[in-house]
Formats: structure tokens, C-alpha cells, sequence
């Protein structure tokens, strides 16, 4: 088959990252002849990006042309996913036609408009929610009414995307509900965690040396700084608890985004052991997650993420988690798991006496610990994931 995989934040064209249409692009292009379209914009660097920097790959990469934007949340942004869109929709009517198009979701424009186009020539259209916009986007714009009305334009892109797709494949059940609302004559509808190649992960533990801990009790986080996570908390978290016990705690955090500096003053101002390492590569974040302790997942009330990367990474890694997320399927995984600890969302309180119980039982950290990973093997291993995403698009 000819495929077409179309994804605006295709990050790490190296390919020694962790994207999941990177990776789905390599295992269909054993068996077919498939064509990756991602934009010439990099989203979490913020900056054009070019052709003769992208590593060979066993499959075709197309840089589409996109203005770009300096700020995450900013009407600039809006209009370079809208351009983008249109010059996706462009280089599409230039190439023969494909047998199939795999589509991310977000952004808007492109799913909108090629949805539309695989209608016209008659071509199978699979989307992929990675994320639900513009719900996502209306916690940081949360004025009553005037957020309501500013954002109808953005959800009918998305209703309209969601409509067309003959398939849909969902990172998460709430992002599948979303999408069936729109949409209710998808025979095809299939839930594929984000995750991670166990193997690979693995490999990056195993052969990268001793990442010490500095004798302290590690708290980890990896991810976006930004304005979704609530490092704050965290940070106040740590400070708690680390005047009810005498071991020393000593707080982890991998990446980089907007609030950076604001999360570094916190830091600097409660006096915590904090070390921040900005952006890390893939492989050696594995290696220091894996050889913390524990792993906060501090996110934002109001947030309308459910099961995104970093859990993946974290159940990989075989630690216990501190969990304020309110989204339920993923509070619902780390009780039946029993791998961590939920908290109510924005409690540092609760936050800090979770700190506090897992800093000092060694035997409960090492049995969340085995059951965090339990979790990884049955739930987010890519290697059996999706291949049997890969054979359901034979199928299609």
C-alpha cells in the first residue's frame, strides 16, 4: 500500500527520539511504501527546520512549509496551523493518490481539510487523537462565556475532522468519546496508549552507565514546564516533606517549556535540593528516571489530558507514582495497579503526606515500584501495541 502519515508535531527527526508516527512510519514501511508529512516548524524548538538536516530514515519525510510561532498560547499560533493546513492540503492534490492517510489530530486546519480531500478522491481516512482541542486550549483561556463563543469556530474544525474519519484510533477512552460524539459510523475504533518500546527503553537503562543519586531519595519529573503542570506544587511538596523526615529528598526535573524560569525561582526560593536539566535525549532521561525513586505526575486542574507520555515512561521505568491528574482513566490505572499514590488535584497537602510515606517505606516504593511496571508490560509496550495497530490498518 501506498500510506500517507501526516502529523504537525513530529519532533526529532533524528530518529533517536520517541514519536509515535516516527515509530509507526518505520514498522508499516517494512511492508509498505509510506511517506511521513510533518511541518517544517518545530514545535518545542521553535524553529524552521530543514530537509538536509533529517537523518536517513527507511521511509519518506516531506518538511511542509509553516510560518511558525514564538509563543505556545498566541493567535500567531492559530495562524500558522491554519497556513499549514491549507499547504498540506496543497502538496497532497500535487502526489498521486494514496491508498490510505493516517492523520494526527491536533492540529485543526490539516485533519479538517484532508478529511475533506479523502472524501473527494475516494481514499481511506484514519485519524489519530493525540489531544483535545480546543479543550485543551480553554484552561488557559478560562473566561466564562467569552472563552464558550471564542472557540466554536475551533471546535467545528475538530467535529469536522472527527465526522470524516473512517477509523479513529485514540490515545486514550476519553479522547475515543470525544471523537465518537462527532462521529458514530467509524467501524473501526481502537484505543493505542502512547507508550513505549520496552526493548529500546530497556537498552537505554542497561547501557548507559551508573546514574547516581547523589544518596538521596530521588523524586522525578520528565516533561513539558508549562502551563499545565504544576511544578509549584511539587516543589512546595517537596519542601513539606522534606521537614518530616530525616532523609534527604532531593527533586529530578527533565525538560524544558515556557515556565522554566518561573518553576527555577520557586525552586530557588524554598531552598529544596532541585536540580533542573533542561531538555534531555531520550535514551539518557530513561536512564535517570530509572534510577529515581519516585515520579510526580503534577497536572493542573482543568486539564483535558488523560494517558500521555510521560505515564508510559514512568510505568517503564518501574517507579511509584505521585499522581494529581483528574483525569479518571488514569487515576483508575494507578489504583487497580496499585502503583502510586492519587492525590486530590492542586493539594499540596496531600501531595507532601504521600512524599512523606513513600521517602520512608522502602518496602512500599519497591512493590509499587514492580506493579508500575507490571503495568508497562501489559498496557504500554509498542512493540506489541502497534503492531497490532500496523495490522489493523492492513485491514483498512
Amino acid at each position: 500500500m501506498d500510506i500517507v502519515i501526516i502529523s504537525n508535531f513530529c519532533s526529532n527527526l533524528s530518529g533517536n527520539g520517541n514519536n509515535r508516527f516516527l515509530y509507526l512510519s518505520k514498522l508499516l514501511s517494512k511492508r509498505h511504501s509510506v511517506e511521513l508529512i510533518t511541518s517544517s516548524f518545530s514545535h518545542s524548538e521553535k524553529k524552521q527546520r530543514y530537509a538536509a538536516e533529517i537523518v536517513d530514515l527507511p521511509f519518506k519525510v516531506t518538511l511542509v512549509d509553516e510560518p511558525g510561532y514564538s509563543k505556545n498560547i498566541s493567535p500567531q499560533r492559530f495562524f500558522s496551523h491554519q497556513t499549514w493546513g491549507a499547504n498540506v492540503l496543497e502538496y497532497l492534490r500535487s502526489r498521486k493518490k494514496p491508498d490510505l492517510i493516517y492523520c494526527a489530530i491536533p492540529s485543526l486546519t490539516a485533519p479538517a481539510k484532508v478529511g475533506e480531500y479523502c472524501k473527494e478522491i475516494g481514499c481511506r481516512f484514519v485519524l489519530d487523537v493525540q489531544d483535545l482541542w480546543p479543550e485543551a486550549f480553554a484552561m488557559a483561556f478560562n473566561v466564562p462565556i467569552i472563552s464558550s463563543l471564542a472557540f466554536i469556530p475551533f471546535k467545528n474544525l475538530a467535529d469536522k475532522a472527527y465526522s470524516s474519519a473512517d477509523a479513529i484510533i485514540a490515545v486514550s477512552e476519553t479522547y475515543m468519546r470525544r471523537a465518537s460524539l462527532a462521529n458514530s459510523k467509524a467501524a473501526i475504533k481502537k484505543i493505542v496508549y502512547l507508550g513505549t518500546d520496552l526493548s529500546e527503553f530497556d537498552s537505554y537503562v542497561s547501557t548507559g552507565g551508573n546514574a547516581c543519586n547523589h544518596g538521596a531519595i530521588t523524586l522525578a519529573y520528565c516533561g513539558t514546564l508549562g502551563n499545565s503542570y504544576d511544578l509549584d506544587l511539587a516543589i512546595d511538596a517537596v519542601r513539606i516533606a522534606q521537614d518530616r523526615t530525616e532523609r534527604r529528598i532531593r527533586f529530578l526535573v527533565m525538560g524544558s517549556g515556557p515556565y522554566e524560569a518561573q518553576f527555577k525561582e520557586h525552586a530557588s526560593e524554598t531552598g529544596i535540593d532541585c536540580r533542573f536539566t533542561g531538555r534531555l535525549p531520550y535514551g539518557y532521561m530513561c536512564r535517570l528516571l530509572s534510577a529515581s525513586d519516585i515520579a510526580i505526575n503534577p497536572i493542573k486542574k482543568g486539564s483535558a489530558g488523560s494517558i500521555i507520555n510521560k505515564h508510559a515512561d514512568y510505568a517503564a521505568a518501574g517507579v511509584p507514582v505521585i499522581n494529581t491528574q483528574e483525569s479518571p482513566e488514569y487515576r483508575n490505572l494507578v489504583e487497580c495497579y496499585s502503583m502510586g499514590v492519587n492525590c486530590s488535584c492542586g493539594s499540596v497537602e496531600e501531595t507532601a503526606k504521600a512524599l512523606s510515606l513513600l521517602v520512608n517505606n522502602d518496602d512500599l516504593r519497591t512493590k509499587m515500584g514492580v506493579n508500575s511496571r507490571k503495568c508497562a508490560e501489559e498496557l504500554f509496550d509498542r512493540s506489541r501495541t502497534y503492531r497490532e495497530l500496523a495490522e489493523l490498518l492492513e485491514t483498512i
